[in-house]
């Protein structure tokens, strides 16, 4: 008999491996609205050997001085780490993704697409993604800003754009902006025949 697995909605971790993503807080407080049973059943304990634990401590021979600023450190390594996933939030909002195309010869084209890594996204699986995708060849490279991109060969560029924005979406990051380049090669200037 199978087990139902409920994913949390903060971490999206199963709930039994939430305290591993470091939004151990959050986590709690979205279960116990969405799940009251399943928090009672996981955290009951918790808050009843914390309880016991803050009782031992009072009684315990560290002084109330310390005590205090143990939970003061605590409390600022807490509040260290939400401003930290707080600013990490805020430049994967403040970051684009480029999306470039370019003329290679007569009526042949590329797409590079930078600007993913922020957002974690693993490029290699992506470019296999796409290869398969849109049956072309694809490839991860480095461009000028030592950065990587993923290059796709022929004109998709309507195609990516629709993927990545897709792909964005399952992340919950709606608000990215998406930037197209369309750039055509310069032709070179034709030789003028010599006057005779």
């Amino acid at each position: 008999m199978l087990k139902e697995v409920v994913y949390c909605g903060v971490c999206t971790y199963p709930i039994d491996y939430c305290e591993f993503s470091g939004k151990l807080k959050r986590c709690k407080v979205w279960l116990k609205e969405n799940h009251a049973d399943l928090y009672d059943k996981l955290y009951s304990e918790d808050d009843a050997a914390a309880a016991s634990l803050s009782a031992k401590l009072a009684e315990s021979s560290i002084g109330e001085a310390r005590e205090e600023k143990l939970e003061k450190d605590l409390q600022k390594l807490q509040t260290k780490q939400e401003n930290k996933e707080q600013r990490e939030l805020a430049k994967k909002l403040s970051s684009k993704v480029i999306v470039k195309r370019e003329a290679r010869t007569k009526r042949k084209y590329i797409v590079a697409i930078s600007g993913l890594e922020v957002f974690e996204i693993d490029m290699k699986k992506l470019a296999k993604t796409f290869a398969s995708k849109f049956a072309t060849g694809c490839s991860v490279s480095k461009n000028a800003e030592k950065k990587e991109e993923v290059v796709v060969q022929g004109d998709v560029l309507d195609e990516v754009v629709a993927y990545i924005h897709s792909l964005l979406e399952e992340k919950g990051m709606k608000d990215v902006k998406v930037e197209t380049i369309d750039t055509k090669k310069k032709k070179k200037p034709e030789a003028t025949p010599a006057a005779k």
